[in-house]
């Protein structure tokens, strides 16, 4: 997700740093977004040569450099104590830039909790893969100033993306409603009422729907919709309770696209 919103950002014509937790990290994400903006130069889609994109991203582990920046949009795993701790970190680093969170479904106002300026914190919900998508949402805490939210949908504009404004709810709009189909989805496949094949292609033709919840949920990775599941039956109820297909495919290793098989074979 970190690499997808850098593109983003890159194609809109910002300066973008990305930090990482390690050297081998810094050179997998640097080769991710190369490779990410090749694919948009060789459709035909980038604003600009690739030579010059690329020369406004820097990759580091030095949280030092994050100082001179305007936003800074956290994207690490669904841990909300991870999230708190990174948020911290970077409030410590750059007390003047406004903050954000990536996360589908965790509480805005609950990550916002430690920081000294909440006002300065918002949700900005990507979507994967975030170039292609046209989406994303932003999530208003209690604190959040309302200037903020009016910066951040001007922001999603200048990506060539569209806006929509919620408040802090579990799972907001997106996650809330994708995560229903999904489930319901693997329930059916479950219970032998249709193949993968037949059920996604029952929302793609039935519904107009560009994919169908399998495949969404392979691109997603089976291990974030099972978080997501599971954060959204403590919040809501056991309408949302995993079923035992995900918890068993997550278990033996097949977390979707980017392990290779998931619903769906990626290899």
């Amino acid at each position: 997700m970190g690499s997808g919103i850098a593109h983003a950002f890159l194609l809109a014509g910002a300066t973008v740093r990305i930090v990482e937790t390690s050297d081998a990290t810094v050179q997998a994400t640097r080769v991710r977004v190369e490779s990410s903006v090749a694919k948009a130069d060789q459709r035909g889609t980038l604003p600009a040569p690739a030579i010059e994109l690329l020369s406004r991203l820097t990759v580091t582990t030095d949280h030092a450099r994050l100082q001179a920046c305007a936003l800074v949009i956290e994207a690490v795993p669904e841990d909300p104590d991870l999230k708190r701790r990174v948020l911290r970190g970077v409030e410590h680093v750059a007390p003047e830039a406004v903050l954000a969170t990536n996360t589908s479904s965790l509480s805005v106002d609950d990550l916002a909790r430690d920081l000294a300026r909440p006002e300065r914190f918002v949700g900005l919900h990507f979507f994967n893969p975030v170039p292609a998508s046209e989406l994303v949402e932003i999530v208003v805490g209690a604190k959040t100033a309302p200037d903020l939210v009016a910066n951040a949908q001007a922001w999603i504009t200048a990506l060539g993306k569209t806006a929509i404004t919620v408040s802090d709810s579990p799972g907001f709009a997106s996650s809330r409603l994708g995560v229903v189909l999904a489930l319901e989805a693997m329930r059916m496949l479950e219970a032998g009422v249709a193949s993968v094949d037949d059920i996604d292609t029952a929302l793609t033709l039935g519904y107009k729907h560009p994919l169908g919840p399998l495949k969404t949920t392979d691109i997603v990775g089976l291990d974030v919709r099972l978080a997501i599941a599971e954060h959204l039956a403590r919040e809501l109820g056991d309408r949302f309770d995993p079923p035992n297909i995900l918890r068993e495919m997550v278990a033996a290793g097949h977390l979707g696209r980017k392990t290779g098989k998931g619903f769906y074979d990626w290899q």
